[in-house]
């Protein structure tokens, strides 16, 4: 079995979230189960050189932009046993970052369809394109439109994965002739609620759309998700499926991490204190080994739940022996909030704002609990990275949250959750992790519960291999 992996990211080339890391993870493990996967991505300006030195010139060729063509260009290179292609054009890839462009759309467009035109000159013809989010969501759209009858691309299949069905690449009617270039007897497949919507032609085309959690793939069916999808996504309910993301587990490993300040393991935790005084003293914390940490990497946006951290989280450290450490930067609202609480519990509460990786590390390593009280959450991987590191998550049950965390108050959990998107209710769960914090015997075994849970991509990439040889049966 042959799968090209469509991603507008991946690790370690360029990311800038979940979809970088699935994309530079998953495709190793299926390599390890015998799928023959490679990945292919733009040729971005900010690709570090080293990386850039280690590839390899394939071919030359040009791409159809609706009435015009422009060149591509194709690189290869290898990272851990994975064969990843770059799709070159600097006037649409030299840029500081990855997105918010003004072209974006014909970037992308140009990207889904440069996927396709590329194969004739690999030596690789996929039995199946697996596309991620809107920006490969027109390489099925293509595929369906115009190169299924072609000779040399018979018989190809079409995945398509939502991330996260909030970005949809949606524009103006005006695209279907100025940039994608579709037939006029093909406008209903991209066309929604009067304009073109990427994200929608990919799940009108692909033979199968999958999401990052099965929870997720439930939730995109209500109105309270879809982001408006929710009808054509019932229409196409035949086709959906949820499987939940995994992390790379030797990558974050608090046995052999170089980053935090002392290495732990669930068989020797002895460690994780010396973490949680590193962290404490870096972040102005008053040092004390029997005051908990609540630790959050986040994007201060309101999704995360942070309307829910304005209610009650003064409440918290006003009235409760906990410390509060906070990294990330978002939308200005969320960061004044959190400026004001380092300011008001000097010695509770540490913030740094922006994003530090190595600290996120610290964060995961130092801290006692995890907290992550998303609105939605299609997958999430912090609450893995922090199980692996022995920090408990409490989080509100939605998508991939939902599927990877249960409640421990039976004695079989590995976290602390709450159902409904309630401040007070969040509150109330904050305060069961921390009386359960007080038991020192029992935090231990759920500690170690944790450390233990088998979030790798071995299952993740076996249940992709089921999807596969069921999209091949079609």
């Amino acid at each position: 079995m042959k799968v090209l992996y469509v991603s507008s990211e991946a690790l370690p080339y360029m990311a800038s979230g979940g979809l970088g890391d699935v994309a530079g993870s998953l495709p190793a493990a299926l390599r390890k189960r015998l799928i023959g996967c490679r990945v292919v991505m733009p040729m971005y300006d900010g690709i570090s050189q080293e990386l850039k030195d280690s590839m390899t010139f394939i071919a030359s060729f040009t791409v159809p932009v609706a009435w015009r063509r422009q060149y591509c260009g194709v690189f290869e290179a290898k990272h851990n046993g994975v064969i990843y292609y770059f799709i070159d054009n600097q006037y649409y890839f030299k840029r500081d970052g990855l997105y918010g462009y003004y072209d974006d759309a014909e970037r992308f467009a140009f990207f889904s369809r440069a996927v396709l035109e590329m194969i004739p000159y690999i030596d690789f013809k996929p039995d199946i394109i697996h596309c991620n989010d809107w920006q490969s969501a027109l390489t099925p759209l293509y595929y369906s439109t115009m190169y299924a009858q072609r000779e040399g691309y018979e018989n190809i299949k079409t995945v398509f994965s939502i991330h996260n069905i909030q970005y949809q690449g949606i524009y103006g009617m005006e695209l279907i002739n100025e940039v994608i270039g579709l037939d006029g007897q093909y406008t209903s497949l991209i066309e929604y609620d009067g304009t073109v919507n990427f994200m929608k032609g990919a799940i009108e085309t692909a033979n199968r759309i999958c999401t990052v959690s099965p929870s997720y793939a439930k939730e995109i069916l209500d109105p309270w998700y879809s982001h408006g999808l929710d009808t054509i996504l019932k229409q196409r309910e035949w086709k959906l499926s949820g499987i939940l993301n995994g992390i790379d587990v030797d990558n974050y490993n608090p046995e052999t991490d170089e980053k935090i300040y002392a290495k732990f393991s669930a068989e020797k935790p002895t460690n994780k204190a010396k973490n949680k005084k590193g962290l404490q003293e870096d972040l102005g914390l008053t040092v004390d080994k029997d005051t908990p940490i609540i630790g959050m990497v986040t994007r201060l946006v309101s999704h995360k739940g942070l309307d829910l951290c304005k209610a009650v989280l003064d409440e918290l450290i006003a009235n409760d022996n906990v410390q509060l450490v906070v990294l990330g930067s978002g939308d200005w609202e969320y960061e004044e909030f959190f400026k004001g609480l380092a300011a008001r519990y000097p010695g509770k509460v540490g913030l740094r704002l922006g994003f530090d990786p190595a600290l996120a590390r610290k964060i995961y390593a130092g801290s006692d609990i995890f907290l992550m009280p998303s609105k939605s959450e299609p997958c999430g991987l912090s609450q893995m990275i922090a199980l692996r590191y022995g920090s408990i998550p409490i989080v509100r049950e939605t998508g991939g949250l939902r599927d990877s965390i249960t409640d421990s108050e039976g004695g079989e959990g590995n976290g602390f959750t709450f159902a409904n998107y309630n401040a007070h209710e969040m509150l109330y769960t904050i305060r069961r992790a921390l009386k359960g914090y007080e038991d020192k015997k029992g935090w231990k075994i759920l500690v170690k519960r944790a450390m233990e849970c088998d979030n790798s991509w071995g299952k993740s990439a076996n249940e992709y291999i089921r999807l596969y040889r069921d999209v091949l049966k079609d």
